[in-house]
């Protein structure tokens, strides 16, 4: 017991360190807290027993889920939701999806010399369902399809792995390629402050500082927890009773997103200036909870190394085809890495995509195109099956 309240010490009090810290050492500004979170995690989870020592495997997976419904919320009330554009998220999702299909077919021709043209339609359209919408919608996908155990089990296992990657990619690095490649005309200026910006809002000196619950603004953020507690409880009792067995992941999320939109716009939540800054934080916190739960000496890459192949190549294939139509639509960097995030990843990686790029307003884009995912996903995945020539 006395190593579960360490350890959640560890998980609650390292990124609100960090986030302290950036105020104050501007390199962490410029490579991002959430960068240094993820090196951290990963070379506690990698180099130290913890979690076995520890057994807290479950409680790292715990606090992880719960800090998404959390942040979403909180993001979005801290967001100018009378600036979204609706016809940028449907340029964004219908790019990335041609991406994806395209990418999709390719690797059928392309990876298939190992199996039977059935085996490998089946499993082309449970990526595509994994890619296009998400984990909700593969195993209606699978069972629609009949494949395997087998293989449904290697997709599973390489989609971790390669999804694990992507993010590192997209943490790391998405940030300086995507506005490098791509035009930035419909980009909001960055709203989350550096550190001096942020030192000159506040009456309180560096060293005075605990970011995010700056005590100047401690009404705000009783407000925004009382209200993010309320409508993630809500959501969350309403998905539970949609998914029947377990938890709808497309209603969880589309409630989420409803509910804190409604909310952003009563008059008691409006300016709430910290909502923003503690969504951050829950992002961080549950980024940090995917570092530390990735230990590339438990990860077993012998079996299907075609389906490796695929999903390798669907998922950095379809983001290279993603950048090269949008540049041909003149959409902008930000709103591809959150969409192609969301597609990828699926919504509740949103926020994170947000947090890197300082854009707040590209959260909205990004949630939408990731639930219009989960609602063709289904669809999607039959049809390619059909179109490969499953059956």
């Amino acid at each position: 017991m006395v190593g579960k309240v360490i350890y959640l010490i560890y998980l609650l009090g390292v990124p609100l360190a960090v986030m302290n810290l950036a105020r104050r050492w501007r390199w962490i500004d410029r490579v991002s807290p959430m960068t240094v979170l993820y090196v951290i995690g990963l070379l506690v989870a990698n180099t130290t027993p913890v979690m076995a020592i520890l057994d807290v495997k479950g409680l790292n997976e715990m606090v992880g889920n719960l800090a998404v419904p959390l942040a979403l919320p909180m993001m979005l009330l801290g967001c100018n939701l009378r600036s979204w554009s609706t016809g940028k998220a449907a340029k964004a999702f219908l790019t990335g999806l041609v991406a994806v299909m395209l990418s999709i077919v390719a690797g059928f021709f392309l990876f298939r010399n190992s199996y039977t043209k059935d085996e490998f339609a089946q499993i082309c359209a449970v990526v595509t369902g994994l890619y296009t919408g998400g984990i909700p919608n593969i195993s209606a996908i699978a069972k629609g399809v009949g494949i395997s155990n087998e293989l449904f089990l290697y997709i599973t296992s390489y989609d971790l792995i390669v999804t694990g990657l992507y993010l590192v990619f997209i943490i790391f690095f998405g940030k300086t390629v995507f506005r490098g490649l791509l035009p930035q005309r419909g980009r909001q200026k960055e709203v989350v402050p550096t550190s001096d910006e942020t030192l000159q809002r506040s009456n309180y000196k560096k060293e005075k500082v605990i970011f995010p619950f700056d005590r100047s603004h401690w009404r705000q953020s009783l407000m925004v927890i009382g209200t993010t507690v309320v409508i993630a409880a809500v959501s969350y009792i309403v998905a539970l009773l949609a998914g029947g067995e377990g938890i709808n992941m497309t209603v969880l999320i589309l409630m989420l997103t409803t509910l804190a939109i409604v909310a952003s716009f009563l008059p008691a939540m409006r300016r709430q200036e910290s909502a923003f800054d503690m969504g951050l934080y829950c992002v961080y916190v549950f980024c940090f909870t995917i570092a530390n739960g990735c230990d590339v000496r438990e990860m077993n890459l012998m079996g299907s190394l075609n389906i490796l192949a695929l999903i390798v190549f669907v998922i950095f294939g379809s983001l290279t085809l993603q950048v090269l139509l949008a540049r041909l639509l003149h959409i902008d960097g930000d709103t591809v890495m959150v969409s192609s995030v969301a597609l990828i990843n699926s919504p509740p990686f949103v926020p994170m995509a947000a947090a890197l790029l300082s854009n707040k307003d590209v959260m909205m884009t990004g949630i939408c195109v990731g639930l219009l995912g989960y609602m063709v996903g289904n669809y999607l995945g039959i049809g390619i099956f059909l179109l490969l020539g499953g059956g």
